[in-house]
């Protein structure tokens, strides 16, 4: 978890910035370009994000508060100096992104990069950081915010300009979306989905784009890491892990108001091979049956849609996973 967020941080700079000269050193329009780049890539995948988990918040046993907000640390930058200078900030904590539909957007206060100065009457800015590369104080921002929802009904956010604003939360699944600076996968690890900038996904369509992050949700709202601590990690409990997040997917994305269909678009399209970065080779089928797999499940979605649109999983959704016992250290 931590370590990703300090490279979606160090991610946002380029090779230049990254090499801790001096801001009056540097070209800053080009630094400026390259994080409002990574900004608009994060911007997509926390807007599909918080789609997915408001929309099935009602059947995630674990839904918690949120806003959707993303917030950066010009500490867990290689030069804080540069990072500031190309942010426009005097301090260190500035608005990352805020979910399109969010409590933080619908404000309109938390705009790209805009300073903030206090979360719920504490400095961050005042918190100790080491001098560089230090991640772990946006961590603290973020489980600070989460924490002050489980049991505040309202959150107060002070910006430079001496100007304030309260939110409220709304409920959501409890899994987060991060951006990475590098690498071309997709992945979830209990708490957090996962992509990288060079994700082929990412320049799909939005809805297809929907389809890999819902994978990848299904993996932690199905809580399928701590089922393989428990169960081990061989080929046939990978698999069923893996069958299992396919065929959430499609649920997933009708509750989100995307046509489900657009998760057999994703596979048609990206075609992933059988292999597994995570897990063990071969731990996917093949495409073509994993779409297959999808499709299977549009009847039962959309036997048991409500009034509003919406498919109850929770109730609905027949578990692989529920039929094995035991750890299985072979196939």
């Amino acid at each position: 978890m931590r370590l990703g967020a300090f490279i979606a941080l160090v991610g946002a700079l380029s090779a230049s910035a990254l090499s801790a000269q001096a801001p009056d050193e540097i070209e800053l329009a080009e630094e400026i370009a390259a994080i409002e780049r990574f900004q608009t890539i994060d911007q997509k995948l926390q807007d599909i994000g918080w789609r997915l988990v408001t929309a099935n918040a009602a059947y995630c046993a674990d839904a918690v508060p949120a806003i959707g907000l993303q917030l950066q640390d010009a500490a867990g930058y290689r030069s804080p100096e540069t990072a500031r200078a190309a942010l426009g900030i005097d301090g260190d904590f500035a608005v990352q992104t805020a979910a399109r539909g969010s409590p933080a957007a619908m404000t309109g206060a938390f705009r790209r990069n805009r300073e903030i100065t206090r979360i719920a009457g504490s400095n961050p800015n005042a918190w100790s950081a080491e001098a560089r590369l230090d991640w772990r104080r946006l961590v603290r921002a973020h489980d600070s915010i989460r924490q002050h929802l489980v049991s505040n009904p309202d959150i107060t956010f002070e910006f430079a300009d001496g100007s304030a604003v309260d939110i409220r939360p709304v409920t959501a699944c409890a899994s987060r979306f991060e951006l990475t600076g590098d690498g071309d996968t997709a992945l979830a690890d209990g708490e957090r989905v996962v992509i990288g900038t060079r994700f082929g996904g990412l320049a799909y369509p939005k809805d297809q784009l929907a389809g890999a992050i819902a994978h990848e949700l299904a993996h932690n709202l199905l809580q399928h890491k701590a089922w393989l601590d428990r169960h081990g990690r061989s080929r046939r409990n990978v698999r069923a892990t893996e069958r299992e997040a396919d065929r959430l997917m499609p649920w997933l994305l009708a509750n989100a108001g995307y046509n489900p269909e657009a998760a057999v678009r994703f596979f048609e399209r990206f075609r992933p091979s059988s292999g597994a970065v995570l897990f063990l080779r071969g731990s996917h089928e093949k495409w073509s049956k994993r779409a297959e797999h999808v499709r299977g499940e549009f009847a039962g979605i959309a036997a048991v849609r409500d009034s509003a649109g919406k498919s109850d999983w929770s109730q609905h959704f027949e578990r692989e996973t529920a039929s094995i016992r035991g750890v299985n250290s072979s196939d």
